[in-house]
């Protein structure tokens, strides 16, 4: 999986877990949270910032290219 739709609006995107502190810096980013963790290699994007076409396919090409680079299960 690489990219969700959140129940929250914005965005659940996979990322590198090395990338993860630099992409915090953006706005409308921040720690993907599940069950009170924060869960390592995914943020979450609000809804503000998957407002155009250019940021959504940013954020999914982002993660679709990280999800691709990781072997098969």
């Amino acid at each position: 999986m690489a990219v969700a739709a959140s129940g929250k609006g914005g965005l659940m995107v996979r990322v590198p877990p090395e990338d993860t502190a630099k992409l915090l810096d953006r706005a409308h980013v921040s720690p993907m949270v599940m069950g009170g963790r924060e869960t390592r290699g995914w943020l979450r994007i609000d809804a503000e910032g998957v407002k155009t076409k250019r940021q959504l396919e940013s954020w999914v090409s982002r993660g679709a290219g990280y999800a691709r680079s990781l072997p098969p299960k």
